[in-house]
């Protein structure tokens, strides 16, 4: 698919010049742009940055910690007439990078932008950039289409367990691996990972108030939603397909690009023990969706860093129609006459 997988990869890393005044670099704590993929350093750097500006609307919680010792946090948004929580996950899988960049986009659209975008004032968010710290950290030093955490295995041949595998709703079946050295390994047992615990007992605590789950991928174009792990539809599946096509439609009209939207089994292929299976058939989040973000094949994984600010504005299209419909802004009243 890509001919030369060497200049693609200097074609992702190249570092653009920053688009910033040096008045902005001296009053700034952060070297986050939107023109370049920044290690995690950059990334928690930049949610500190954003609860020392907006304290009242901005707190970081450490939900865990990696085996490799690297805290997994999570940044609250707050709404001030918040109806409900929505939980945004990015990076689950290393070598995604633009999923993770994607996701300091929305936080940027959420906090900095938020008097152009008052349809978040409706919601709660919990962000979690970098779902995979140790192994989005391996991709920028070691071997950059690492997918998995950093477990050592049994054997010390093979390490790492696919974490959107290890989450214990229908673990270990359709998609997924029991072989330490495949790709879609699924780990000892379920949630045996650090970070799926901890994703599992920061969303058990707040469950009840969550009532939309994004978590974002590349590549492909898809908006997907549950089951995963054998092609059975939920019960609700009409009115996540009638959302899912609604949130298509907008990034087409934004952008021009086209995400397909169906049953992440039926649509795509068959992966139990993931995280949205879980958010869906475990917490019972009713608006749970993957999104597999750009591009659709030309690049995949080794995105430029030139489509950075376009993809992480599909990206946040999803979030607000989601956030729209649940808080019921847009909706057309039906006549009583």
């Amino acid at each position: 698919m890509i001919a030369d997988v060497e200049s693609a990869m200097h074609e992702q890393i190249a570092i653009a010049p920053r688009r910033q005044s040096n008045k902005n670099k001296k009053s700034r704590s952060y070297n986050l742009t939107f023109q370049r993929y920044h290690r995690i350093s950059d990334i928690y750097a930049y949610l500190e940055y954003l609860v020392s500006k907006f304290p009242s609307i901005c707190s970081i919680e450490t939900i865990g910690t990696t085996i490799q010792g690297r805290e997994i946090k999570v940044l609250k948004i707050s709404g001030s007439n918040a109806k409900f929580g929505f939980y945004i996950e990015g990076g689950i899988h290393a070598r995604e990078w633009v999923s993770p960049a994607s996701v300091a986009y929305i936080v940027r659209e959420l906090v900095e932008y938020r008097s152009k975008n008052s349809f978040a004032e409706n919601a709660d968010y919990y962000v979690s950039p970098v779902a995979n710290p140790d192994g989005y950290e391996f991709t920028h030093t070691n071997s950059r289409l690492w997918r998995k955490n950093r477990r050592d295995s049994t054997d010390k041949s093979c390490p790492g367990v696919d974490l959107n595998r290890n989450y214990g709703y229908q673990w270990g079946g359709l998609g997924a691996s029991r072989q330490s050295c495949d790709e879609t390994f699924a780990g000892e047992n379920s949630f045996s990972e650090p970070e799926t615990q901890a994703v599992r007992d920061f969303l058990t605590k707040i469950g009840p108030s969550v009532q939309a789950y994004v978590a974002f991928h590349s590549y492909g174009q898809y908006i997907l939603y549950p089951y995963g792990y054998d092609k059975v539809l939920a019960p609700d599946s009409a009115v996540l397909q009638k959302l899912g096509a609604r949130i298509a439609r907008n990034i087409k009209k934004a952008s021009k690009k086209k995400y397909k939207v169906g049953n992440s089994a039926i649509l795509l292929y068959e992966a139990s023990g993931g995280a949205d299976d879980w958010a869906k058939g475990s917490v019972g989040i009713k608006y749970t969706y993957t999104i597999e973000l750009r591009d659709a094949g030309r690049y995949g994984f080794l995105l430029p860093a030139s489509q950075i600010e376009a993809t992480g504005k599909d990206a946040f299209i999803a979030i607000k129609t989601i956030t729209q419909e649940i808080a019921g802004i847009g909706r057309k009243k039906k006549s009583r006459f």
